[in-house]
């Protein structure tokens, strides 16, 4: 029975429902908060209308900007939620209605936050020690777990307390570092969906600038047209500008300053003392700013201000000579005067020079003026930068002081100048006198006057011996006047020098002697030395006398022979008496003594000129001079050169450059040979040498000289071979055209016999080959009769001609006469010595 009325309800329920049925899809629907979502409301059956209504269970009307109902036909109607937000949750409700027909659906809309990253930007700035709050700002719902990572690794707050994770989800870094620059990773996660999201985050540490002067004083000099650097160097994140100021105001780039690119260096140009001062150098970025003092200090080269010539008389009370000069530091002020240097005090026992300076002025006080005193002063002013000089003249104005010898010694017939020399300021006319008369008088006419400047000339030429006396000079000017007699003296011959010591030789003696005690008045000009045998004639020699004459040589003596000898002096007036005769010994013959050697370079430098001045020859006649020579650093001589007896000197040819070389030479007579003259010396360097291509030459290398070298001289090769070709009919080409071509070479038939070249043939005949070899004549020099310049390769030959031979020395230099050698050669020995002259 029961089942029986279930079946019969059942049967009416679904006879309604099958009148109209409404469904939503989807079902249910979860939105994003700004997300978009449709619902569609189908209805199954005649269904008139068809409404939507929201969780208040008003009806949702067409024209909501949020919400959006539209029927598509008769049997659909499509809710759309536009941006939803949390308020646009709840239950949805779709009715469908038909008369009195109507059923419905609903449908559960839930709104939920995404993760957002509302506030997350990077890159996030942080001052170097600053406590750093890494924003990281993230909503969705429910809210979400916020996760930090940096480098990788979650940052794990309890293992370091720098790091903590904020309740607002922020990441604070205390005390954060450079060493924490870098990206963070901000990740948040919600456990419900299973939602997860992050965001990088770029963290930059600004690290504060710091700076450091490279000098904290700067020293400069003004007013000579130079700059001063002042510079900073600064270090920082971001790198810091730099910038510099002087009393508050902001130095840039101009005519005075300017500024390196990255402003660490500021130049001052021409710097001036207002310059002076301290600069500041500024270093900023976004950290903040520090700064730096750099003082400049600038020094004045001293410079004089004031310094004017000054004019006084002889025998005012005082003269005070004034200098200023600036600079800085200030500086110290001196004078100097001839030679004199005056600085602060009295200058003199007598305390008549004094110097007194204040700051920038000194002071100079000449007290009781004197003529000497007049000149040019140097003022000087000097500090530790440098100095300024100057000069002013003091005149000082005087009467004539006259000045000169005033004895004057001659003879009759003999003109003499008396000279009167004034000094005056101004200048003075000069007056002569004799016994009251004004010279020339009428009737002189041995007398004349020449004035210069400061001299007046009294030419006299005594005529008798009253024209001996006294003169009168007599000068006058604004200032006074002075006068002064002058004697002028009959000369005498002077007395006889005083012979001290006789020193023998064997052919020479030298005679020291001293000056005469009386020169007569006038200079001596020679002095006559004479020596006989005794009871002879007296034999002597005139030599011109100089102040340092003490010694002479008398030559030409005898050896162990017993002489006398006297002196007398010879003057303008005379020959004075001669001195008591004094007598030696000569002493026997012995070897010469040693010649005195002196070198000269010649035009080229690796050729050298030995001269040598001959002593005394022992009694005997030197034969000859021997001369060595040998570079310092090797052992061997060079092949010993002997000279004739007359010669002087020795060129060296083709020594070697730059080299110290030393000479011996020796005198040979009849007894044997001197003690060696020894002389050194070191040669030119070669001009010729080639710089070294290291050091920066850019001469050709050794390769390509010894290349060059060799294609010369193989062109060289060639010419001579051309050339003998068809002058000599021989040589390699005339080789090739007579063995190959069976010709003989052009010119090739006659010789020029009066040439002096030799006729040589091809024929078979027995005629001999002659060979004419002339010797080299002498040449005199052009001074005329001299002998001719003697080198190491000089032939050397006694007075007589013959042959100097020395058995004992191997390379010696022989002497032939100038004779003509000729030569027979047989034609059958057609083989000739390399050594022989060929013609």
């Amino acid at each position: 029975m029961l089942q029986i009325r279930d079946l019969i309800w059942g049967l009416l329920f679904i006879g309604c429902a099958a009148a109209i049925q409404v469904e939503i899809t989807p079902r249910q629907g979860e939105i994003s908060v700004g997300e978009s979502k449709f619902f569609l409301c189908e209805v199954v059956g005649d269904a008139k209308d068809i409404d939507w209504y929201d969780p208040s269970g008003e009806k949702i009307l067409p024209n909501r900007p949020d919400i959006f109902v539209n029927r598509g036909d008769e049997t659909m109607s499509t809710l759309t939620i536009y941006h939803a937000n949390v308020d646009s949750a709840g239950i949805y409700k779709c009715v469908a209605k038909n008369g009195d027909k109507e059923a419905q659906a609903t449908v559960q809309v839930k709104i939920f936050q995404k993760i957002t990253f509302a506030s997350a930007p990077s890159p996030q700035e942080f001052n170097e020690g600053d406590d750093a709050d890494i924003v990281c700002n993230v909503v969705s719902s429910p809210p979400p777990t916020i996760i930090w990572k940096h480098k990788g690794s979650k940052i794990q707050v309890d293992k370091d307390v720098r790091y903590k994770i904020m309740d607002n989800g922020h990441l604070q870094i205390r005390g954060i570092k450079k060493i924490d620059e870098g990206m963070y990773n901000c990740e948040a996660r919600v456990m419900a969906r299973g939602e997860i999201d992050f965001k990088m985050i770029k963290v930059v540490v600004n690290v504060l600038p710091t700076i450091r002067a490279r000098l904290s004083e700067v020293n400069a000099t003004a007013d000579i047209g130079r700059s001063a650097l002042l510079a900073c160097d600064a270090d920082g994140f971001p790198e810091p500008t730099v910038t510099w100021a002087h009393n508050n105001i902001v130095l840039e780039t101009g005519d005075k300053y300017s500024l390196n690119e990255d402003g660490s260096e500021l130049v001052i140009k021409d710097v001036k003392k207002v310059d002076e001062g301290d600069y500041t150098c500024i270093a900023k970025n976004k950290a903040g700013e520090k700064a730096e003092e750099v003082s400049l200090n600038v020094f004045v080269q001293p410079k004089i201000t004031y310094l004017n010539n000054q004019t006084a008389s002889e025998f005012d009370e005082q003269v005070t000579l004034t200098c200023e000069a600036l600079g800085d530091p200030t500086p110290t002020i001196s004078w100097s005067f001839e030679n004199r240097v005056f600085t602060e005090g009295e200058q003199s026992l007598d305390r008549n020079i004094v110097v007194r300076s204040h700051a920038r002025v000194s002071s100079l006080t000449l007290k009781n003026v004197v003529f000497t005193y007049a000149g040019y002063y140097l003022c000087i002013a000097s500090n530790s930068i440098g100095q300024d000089s100057q000069h002013m003249y003091l005149e000082v104005r005087y009467a004539p002081k006259i000045q000169g010898q005033v004895t004057v010694y001659t003879w009759e017939g003999n003109a003499a100048n008396i000279s009167c020399e004034v000094e005056a300021h101004p200048g003075a006319s000069v007056v002569w006198f004799r016994d009251g008369l004004q010279l020339p008088s009428a009737n002189t006419t041995n007398m004349k006057i020449y004035n210069t400047q400061t001299v007046s000339y009294l030419e006299i030429k005594p005529e008798s011996q009253n024209d001996f006396g006294s003169y009168n000079c007599t000068a006058t000017n604004v200032m006074g006047t002075d006068s002064k007699e002058f004697l002028l003296i009959q000369a005498e011959v002077p007395s006889s020098p005083d012979i001290q010591q006789v020193e023998p030789f064997s052919s020479t003696a030298v005679v020291a002697f001293e000056e005469p005690d009386s020169m007569g008045g006038v200079p001596i000009l020679k002095y006559k030395v004479e020596w006989r045998l005794p009871g002879q004639d007296w034999t002597g020699s005139e030599h011109n006398a100089n102040d340092e004459m003490t010694t002479i040589t008398i030559v030409g003596l005898k050896p162990e022979t017993t002489y006398e000898v006297k002196m007398s002096a010879i003057n303008g007036k005379g020959e004075g008496e001669s001195s008591p005769a004094r007598t030696f010994k000569t002493e026997p013959v012995r070897e010469p003594s040693a010649p005195v050697l002196e070198v000269k370079v010649q035009d080229r430098g690796n050729t050298l000129k030995v001269n040598w001045i001959k002593q005394d020859d022992g009694g005997s006649p030197i034969k000859h001079y021997l001369v060595r020579y040998k570079a310092k650093h090797v052992s061997d001589w060079k092949p010993e050169i002997r000279l004739p007896h007359n010669s002087e000197y020795v060129t060296l040819n083709g020594l070697d450059w730059n080299t110290e070389y030393e000479v011996y030479v020796v005198a040979e007579n009849q007894q044997g040979k001197s003690e060696p003259a020894v002389i050194s010396f070191r040669t030119a360097t070669d001009p010729t040498t080639i710089p070294d291509a290291m050091d920066g030459g850019s001469g050709l290398g050794t390769g390509a000289i010894v290349g060059i070298l060799i294609v010369v001289f193989f062109l060289l090769l060639v010419g001579v071979d051309v050339t003998c070709y068809f002058l000599n009919k021989c040589g390699l080409l005339m080789c090739i055209a007579v063995n190959f071509c069976g010709k003989a070479g052009p010119g090739a038939k006659n010789k020029d016999i009066e040439e002096g070249k030799a006729a040589f043939t091809k024929d078979e005949s027995k005629e001999p080959i002659v060979e004419v070899r002339t010797e080299e004549e002498h040449t005199p020099n052009q001074g005329g009769g001299g002998p001719t310049e003697p080198n190491e390769t000089t032939p050397l030959t006694e007075p007589d001609g013959k042959t100097v031979k020395d058995d004992n020395t191997k390379g010696q230099t022989e002497v032939k006469n100038t004779t003509d050698e000729v030569k027979t050669v047989p034609n059958e020995a057609p083989q000739t010595n390399g050594n022989e002259s060929k013609a």
